[in-house]
């Protein structure tokens, strides 16, 4: 017996929104590490925009472990409650880093040695699995809505420690970070 749900698009259309989605949000991304200095707007608001990424990532962290711990315990309804919060802290994240890194222009790390090593290797495990975490982030939900929770389980246990990873090690890249601001915003 099927006991799939009918959703809204097909398998095939919601995997061509993902790949527009992902291409769309990278190249995005990309785009603006490179964008002149002339062409940002002025905003100062931004400077809190790095803090507020890290409070973001470990809100998601916290809202992704929590969800866990629910599913393991049974609760259904409290899972999904905390995937929805991790996966719209996330968003709002998003939104955040592409509003910071459209006003400001790159900081350079200044760290020397061995933390330079460790801070770029923890940047580039972040920023490779950021972009791959995405669509599988998107397919882990979209199983769930549409009722394939045999595809969802198989995804989500892919998904969750990379996701996980993902938003743990933003908040590490950011205290890291932080004290090369140009503007000095971080409160410690």
């Amino acid at each position: 017996m099927n006991t799939e749900k009918k959703t809204w698009i097909s398998d095939k259309g919601f995997f061509r929104l993902v790949v527009v989605i992902t291409i769309a949000v990278m190249g995005l991304v990309t785009l603006l590490q490179y964008l002149p200095a002339e062409m940002r707007p002025s905003a100062d608001f931004a400077k809190v925009l790095p803090l507020t990424n890290a409070v973001l990532n470990s809100l998601v962290s916290v809202a992704l472990v929590l969800g866990f711990l629910a599913i393991k315990s049974g609760k259904k309804g409290t899972h999904q409650a905390y995937m929805l919060t991790a996966f719209i802290l996330s968003t709002v994240f998003l939104l955040s880093y592409v509003t910071y890194h459209t006003c400001t222009e790159h900081t350079n790390f200044g760290g020397e040695g061995t933390e330079k090593y460790v801070y770029y290797f923890i940047l580039a495990t972040h920023i490779v699995l950021a972009a791959a975490v995405l669509p599988m982030v998107l397919y882990t939900m979209y199983y769930s809505t549409s009722g394939n929770f045999v595809k969802h389980k198989k995804w989500a246990r892919v998904t969750f420690p990379i996701w996980l990873y993902v938003s743990v090690t933003g908040v590490i890249v950011y205290f890291m970070i932080a004290p090369y601001y140009a503007f000095k915003y971080y409160p410690f």
